[in-house]
């Protein structure tokens, strides 16, 4: 069930007018609503995936309690649920990754093996909600929180459907809160969760779905492509890709809002940012600050040399990359996204603010302009091996970007329309960078006539309708 489906529509409008005027009394039964809603919403992909996530909620909960009341065997329970919610992750995302790799690597030496491989389908969202689990359960043992003792609260923490399939990654200290108060309907929320779902209507369908046509097109057969065709493919997927997962965050948060929810902001234009380390602050937040606070911060300590906190970066990022999914082209993705890192950490401003760049001014100085430039060029050449398919699509498509065909004109079909969407990413890039002090670019309540907002509202509505490509993508981070 997409977002962004005629059927998910009317799955929430139920869900909504169920919980504000039938359930609106009782915070037990509004939770007990978004529990069933939210299980239904995931068995639409495949029942069998419920019965899985359902495991592993209910493990969590209980071993939750057990290294809560039982401080003498706190840290046998504690692994318990490590090791069980990292081992389904590993059977079913990375088991056939590992057998494989270990078989070409023994082949390589003369040794053929055939190991077993697995024949099993990827539960959608299960990095997702596994991240949720390890989180609450780490902080229990940390002594952060204290374990939740309804069953039905933390479940909904775990599954609650806007975000159970591509996040954002809650942590419990901020989301299960608010499964325990009582929640009263806010109209202004309710309004500004409206055009957040707006915006992400149109970042998804109006920019990424149409880019996607066009960066398939590239990627199907890289060697047969003009470099000059290689290079805004690159540069198309780079919207491609933010605009379909961030489009996704923003209709994840949108809708909670709409349910008296406030999810954590996820995205925080991160094409305005002056190097990788400050990308990586503004790009898929939640997942960076986990890595960050689970991951990063134990392995550092104070005085840490520079090399060991270089070490330290590349565990997070190919961490991070094989989070992403089991395959060759994201570990190398990782590793480049360490380099860059490392590189803004060591050579480039050591500055740690991620305020919005040239505060108060229309323009920014010729200084930040390159430097917002080179970054971009970075997460570009590193995204041709997210997009990848496997290693050999990476390396010709790498290789095809060396050659005279650069200043040809690109191959792609209908150079019309590709000039209509590269209007409509400037106009977007522009309407961004005017709004970066706001939550999300479609905050203009400082608009004071009420018909121009209007006016802008039905714009997006109608470029929805009409700008809509013929074949409707499933979100990017639905895959891992």
């Amino acid at each position: 069930m997409l977002f962004n489906s005629f059927s998910f529509v009317l799955f929430f409008l139920v869900v909504f007018i169920t919980h504000w005027f039938i359930a609106k009394k009782s915070l037990s039964l509004q939770n007990l609503l978004l529990l069933v809603a939210s299980y239904y919403f995931y068995s639409r992909w495949d029942y069998r995936f419920a019965a899985l996530l359902l495991f592993s909620t209910g493990l969590d909960f209980w071993l939750g309690h057990k290294i809560s009341n039982d401080p003498g065997r706190k840290k046998i329970w504690f692994w318990t649920s490590i090791i069980t919610n990292l081992g389904i992750l590993v059977v079913f995302k990375y088991y056939n990754f590992f057998v494989t790799s270990f078989q070409d690597a023994l082949s390589l030496s003369g040794i053929n093996i055939n190991f077993s491989t697995l024949n099993i389908l990827l539960p959608i969202g299960i990095s997702f909600y596994t991240f949720h689990g390890l989180s609450y359960i780490i902080d229990i043992y940390k002594g952060k929180i204290v374990p939740e003792k309804d069953f039905v609260k933390y479940a909904v923490f775990v599954s609650f459907f806007p975000l159970l399939v591509a996040g954002p990654i809650e942590r419990a200290t901020h989301l299960l809160p608010q499964f325990q108060q009582p929640r009263v309907f806010d109209q202004k929320k309710a309004i500004d969760g409206l055009r957040q779902i707006l915006l992400g209507l149109f970042k998804k369908i109006v920019i990424a779905d149409n880019c996607a046509e066009y960066v398939n097109f590239a990627f199907h057969n890289p060697s047969a492509m003009s470099a000059s065709t290689l290079v805004l493919a690159a540069s198309l997927f780079g919207y491609q890709v933010y605009c379909d997962f961030s489009g996704y965050s923003d209709i994840a948060v949108g809708t909670a809002k709409l349910l008296g929810i406030d999810l954590i902001q996820n995205f925080n234009f991160p094409y305005f940012s002056r190097n990788c380390l400050e990308f990586w602050r503004r790009w898929h937040i939640s997942l960076t600050s986990w890595f960050t606070d689970y991951v990063y911060k134990p392995l550092s300590r104070k005085g840490l040399s520079n090399l060991m906190n270089a070490r330290n970066v590349f565990i997070v990022f190919v961490l991070s990359a094989l989070w992403h999914g089991a395959k060759w082209t994201f570990v190398i993705w990782g590793v480049l996204n360490a380099i860059f890192i490392i590189h803004s950490t060591l050579v480039a401003s050591r500055k740690s603010s991620i305020g919005a760049i040239a505060k108060g001014k229309n323009i920014p100085p010729i200084k930040d302009i390159l430097a917002i430039f080179v970054t971009y060029l970075k997460f570009i050449f590193a995204g041709i091996f997210f997009r990848a398919e496997n290693m050999t699509q990476a390396k010709a498509y790498v290789s095809g970007l060396v050659s005279k065909s650069i200043i040809s004109v690109p191959d792609f079909p209908n150079l019309t329309w590709l000039t209509i969407l590269f209007i409509i990413c400037i106009g977007f890039t522009t309407s961004e960078w005017f709004m970066r002090n706001k939550v999300f670019s479609l905050q203009i309540d400082n608009v004071k006539s009420s018909k121009v907002r209007m006016m802008i509202y039905y714009v997006m509505i109608l470029m929805i309708i009409f700008l809509k490509p013929e074949q409707t993508n499933q979100f990017i981070y639905f895959q891992f």
